[in-house]
């Protein structure tokens, strides 16, 4: 595996936005993606889940094997928390791929706050992340870069761009991607505003990095509350580097499993098409025992039309 780490990453370095998304650890998996015929997504979407939703008895080598056998192409692990060695001890036993991690911390300690200390300890996180996700060949860090809470936009956006922007330097040495997450933290969409919002201001966001190394792991569930998912898709286009899916009712204001509630899945699937998008696509859903975690990979299926 060592090996095929090694060549992903070169391959990763020289390829577009787009085939980075996918490209590290891929080329073992050939045909183990369903077809996806309506929209031409036939391997060109690969399913991985967040490791604490692996609620399986055993060593780390056994919740891999087991999330693999529920149909998963990939798992993504938490840092700081992760220790870099099983880590990589368990996906060459179970020949199962970690594809990135999440910021474990970033919720407490952030990019955003007034604090300079805790941004100073919000960026070795990030740094550190990065490293470690290179370590055990991923290609994507998950960070939610704030909160509304910090202060008002036009002071929340230059400190946390500011931030996270010294980290670039080390995301583009290790060959990984900061994917910035939209998620419920009162930035950058209108909390109580209305459900046609855009994406807008999370473009210019992240275009304001002016960096190949920056860019969204776009949730599908988080925002439908706020606007139509598939709008949102076309206009983050290639900064999408990868996604994070869960289901959401309107109706009911909740989350969902996927594929339930209300969420156009036709106009995703539609929109990941128009975009080209080709990569990792990652649950973010309650996980549970071996039987769950086929629940959660059937439902991806039925979701993009990959069954």
């Amino acid at each position: 595996m060592t090996n095929q780490h090694n060549l992903s990453r070169r391959q990763f370095v020289r390829g577009s936005a787009a085939l980075l998304a996918a490209g590290p650890l891929l080329s073992s998996l050939g045909s183990t993606a369903a077809a996806a015929e309506d929209h031409g997504l036939k391997d060109r979407m690969y399913k991985t889940l967040k490791i604490g939703m692996v609620n399986v008895p055993g060593d780390l080598a056994t919740r891999f094997a087991a999330a693999k056998a529920a149909g998963f192409h990939g798992i993504e692990m938490d840092s700081p928390g992760m220790n870099v060695e099983e880590t990589i001890k368990a996906s060459r036993k179970a020949d199962f791929p970690v594809d990135g991690t999440v910021i474990s911390t970033h919720w407490s300690i952030r990019h955003s706050s007034p604090d300079a200390e805790q941004r100073a300890t919000a960026l070795e996180h990030l740094k550190n992340a990065i490293r470690d996700t290179h370590a055990v060949g991923g290609n994507t860090a998950l960070l939610v870069v704030g909160h509304g809470d910090d202060g008002p936009e036009d002071e929340i956006w230059p400190r946390s761009i500011e931030n996270i922007a010294k980290a670039i330097p080390v995301a583009a040495e290790y060959g990984v991607y900061i994917a910035i997450e939209n998620v419920w933290n009162k930035f950058l969409y209108d909390h109580d505003g209305p459900a046609d919002q855009t994406a807008d201001k999370f473009a210019k966001y992240v275009d304001e990095f002016n960096s190949p190394w920056v860019g969204m792991q776009f949730d599908i569930g988080n925002h439908w509350k706020y606007g139509s998912p598939g709008a949102w898709i076309r206009t983050l286009g290639k900064r999408i580097v990868k996604l994070d899916v869960k289901g959401f009712s309107r109706k009911d204001n909740r989350f969902t499993k996927i594929g339930a509630g209300d969420l156009p899945w036709g106009e995703v699937r539609e929109a990941l098409s128009d975009i080209g998008f080709t990569g990792w696509v990652a649950a973010e859903v309650g996980g549970g025992n071996a039987d769950r975690l086929q629940e959660v990979s059937d439902n991806m299926d039925k979701a993009f039309g990959l069954g």
